[in-house]
């Protein structure tokens, strides 16, 4: 199935320029497998990147088919050859993928070749990281989601990347300014210089949340309240719930620490809306496996 004639886009394209596309990779047994990217990414000609779909792997039931987990209940073969399937498509090396450890910090780690593997060939020796930087050539960071907020980074000029994970907690705590702030201090990073794209998760129509969070964010984000948050009714108990829109408050942040406006390609796909094609935790309630977002320097 062409995953463009049945996702549900809010758009495709921004004054012209392409957000997001897909490439289908024919795997040397014939399967197909279909992955997300962003043009501005690959056109530095510098990394290897995508966002995966649910389509193209090998699990079942609730993980159908190309499911990342393995903490999730999933067959381990069937997840490993999930891996390897994504590794063959975009032609790097599985023993040279690193796995975060997701716990909704803001914790950034800086990956070298001696993390090489870790998490999926290798046992990983780290726990809450949310967030990956290298500047070492074929290493391929990898994170998973399913509504959750991937930010991709591409240092061109440094010749460095960063790949992070920002649900609503990392978002309120500013995960992407702390990616590259990170980056600085380890590569020298100038915001200015960096690529930056903001993958699939859940949009603002798919994303209640109570008023304390709504608070929160109305605390982080003071003057832009009315951008990223709007009412949603009230709950059983009389509560106030609001919509919450992760991608422009990552947009915010993002542009507030330096990215460039013609740097900066937002998601036009929202996880939620397209829980057939896509693992959404909300649609799911939870009953799902995870998809992955992968950059790797050439």
């Amino acid at each position: 199935m062409e995953i463009f004639m049945s996702i549900n886009l809010l758009r495709r394209s921004d004054a012209g320029r392409e957000i997001i596309s897909v490439e289908y990779h024919v795997l040397g047994n014939g399967e197909k497998v279909p992955l997300l990217v962003f043009p501005d990414l690959k056109e530095t000609g510098m990394v290897k990147h995508c966002f995966t779909t649910r389509m193209g792997g090998v699990s079942d039931g609730i993980f159908s088919t190309l499911n990342l987990s393995f903490t999730r209940g999933d067959d381990y073969a069937a997840v490993r050859e999930n891996y390897r399937r994504v590794a063959e498509a975009m032609g790097v090396d599985l023993n040279r993928m690193v796995c975060s450890h997701q716990t909704h910090t803001t914790n950034v780690r800086v990956v070298t070749g001696e993390d090489a593997g870790k998490g999926i060939t290798v046992t990983r020796d780290y726990e809450d990281v949310d967030g990956l930087i290298t500047d070492v050539s074929d290493l391929t960071l990898a994170l998973f989601f399913a509504d959750c907020v991937p930010l991709y980074f591409v240092d061109p000029v440094h010749r460095a990347i960063g790949l992070s994970h920002s649900g609503w907690r990392g978002t309120v705590n500013r995960m992407g300014e702390c990616t590259l702030k990170a980056m600085s201090a380890a590569y020298d990073t100038r915001p200015g210089d960096v690529i930056c794209a903001i993958g699939p998760s859940i949009c603002q129509s798919c994303y209640e949340v109570s008023a304390d969070v709504a608070d929160q964010f109305a605390s982080a984000f003071p003057g832009h309240e009315k951008e990223i948050l709007a009412f949603h009714g009230t709950d059983a108990d009389g509560g106030s719930k609001y919509s919450l829109d992760l991608w422009k408050a990552n947009e915010i942040i993002l542009l507030d620490a330096g990215i460039t406006p013609d740097h900066l390609s937002v998601t036009d796909i929202c996880t939620c809306c397209n829980s057939d094609i896509l693992f959404s935790h909300r649609a799911s309630h939870g009953k799902r496996g995870n998809l992955g977002a992968f950059l790797s320097l050439l």
